[in-house]
């Protein structure tokens, strides 16, 4: 019985070290997710705030938050905040605005 528990014991140790990512393959997807929110965004300049959100593997998206300009002349180089979700599995980064996230700017 002692020899059993050790045995799964010792699988289990195995197993969830052949889930965990080394800090060069985290380095990777993080610059995996940058590349591809910035290429799907619309924003001039767009530049992370803060750093990606990993959601759990079950969920299977990574989150980051971006801000730049809007590239639209009507808009005079306003900042724009765009929320970014990169879906792992295909490798696709889908972007909307989310500008309601930073506090309305008021005049005094």
């Amino acid at each position: 019985m002692k020899n059993r528990l050790l045995i799964l014991l010792g699988l289990t140790v195995l197993a969830a070290q052949a889930h965990a990512s080394s800090p060069d393959a985290w380095a990777t997807h993080d610059k995996a997710v940058l590349a591809s929110c910035i290429k799907a965004s619309g924003l001039k300049s767009a530049e992370p705030v803060g750093s990606a959100a990993q959601f759990d593997d079950r969920v299977g998206y990574t989150a980051l938050l971006l801000q730049g300009q809007y590239p639209q002349k009507h808009m005079k180089g306003a900042i724009g905040t765009e929320l970014c979700l990169y879906r792992q599995k295909t490798k696709t980064a889908y972007v909307t605005e989310w500008d309601s996230i930073r506090p309305a700017a008021t005049d005094r």
